[in-house]
């Protein structure tokens, strides 16, 4: 797992989702080896493991839903490296932000112990001077919203990042997507409810301002349509029988 201290605390992106088939996805990979790159972090593939919360309400999922242009979600996200999760082990705590089509990410560094005694039992800890100005939002939020973890999302990840051409530039490839709305620990069995098909991938284009015109050419060559997704409230509307939103395809 990389030193999480010399990471990138925060950023805005653009954020482009897509549903593939399998092979769909592995065609698409082949054509984008042609201009980028595997991600140095787990040699490209990884699995992710993040621990939402939300208010009683669902506060969250409820504005996801309801496309409302500003909105915030706040997760614990563990990179899984094959070691065992110990409550000493770095994980990111993370508020991830939607401004009108702009996403947004705050995050700070702590241990597994420090971000579930912060987020579960209200008490904050001792952090990187840098990291204060997050810890600070996410306590209001957690005392605001009252906020209490509500699921767990796995998947494995493969990431293509781009050139010096391409600065900024990245596609990730997500598979075997499982959640779970009870027994909220990372620490525990991974997920194993489906979140999706088993031959379906999620697939994110991200990119700081526009997406380079040889990859808008590469998504018309293979048809691809946009959609409206998010694991998060997909795990929300799986475990409470929500009618699905999230395949809607985006207005062009």
């Amino acid at each position: 797992m990389p030193n999480l201290s010399h990471t990138i605390r925060r950023f805005n992106r653009f954020e482009l989702k897509y549903i593939l088939t399998l092979r769909e996805a592995e065609r698409f990979k082949q054509a984008l080896r042609a201009y980028l790159l595997p991600d140095d972090h787990g040699s490209g593939s990884y699995d992710l493991n993040s621990l939402y919360y939300d208010s009683p309400d669902l506060r969250f999922f409820w504005e996801k839903m309801d496309g409302i242009k500003f909105r915030r979600k706040l997760r614990i996200r563990h990179y899984d490296n094959g070691q065992p999760l110990t409550e000493d082990t770095p994980v990111f705590l993370e508020i991830k932000q939607r401004l009108d089509r702009v996403t947004q990410k705050r995050r700070a560094v702590l241990t597994y112990r420090d971000a579930l005694r912060f987020c579960n039992q209200r008490e904050r800890p001792d952090c990187d001077p840098q990291d204060a100005p997050v810890i600070e939002e996410i306590e209001a939020m957690l005392w605001q919203y009252n906020l209490r973890p509500v699921s767990l999302v796995r998947y494995q990840r493969q990431a293509l990042i781009g050139t010096d051409y391409d600065i900024g530039l990245r596609v990730t490839f997500d598979t075997s997507l499982a959640y779970r709305t009870g027994n909220l620990c990372l620490h525990e069995e991974p997920p194993s409810l489906p979140m999706f098909p088993p031959d379906r991938v999620v697939m994110e284009i991200k990119v700081n301002e526009r997406i380079p015109y040889w990859l808008t050419e590469l998504v018309a060559i293979h048809n691809l349509r946009l959609v409206r997704v998010s694991k998060y409230c997909r795990s929300i509307e799986l475990a409470r029988n929500i009618p699905s939103a999230c395949w809607q395809m985006e207005a062009s």
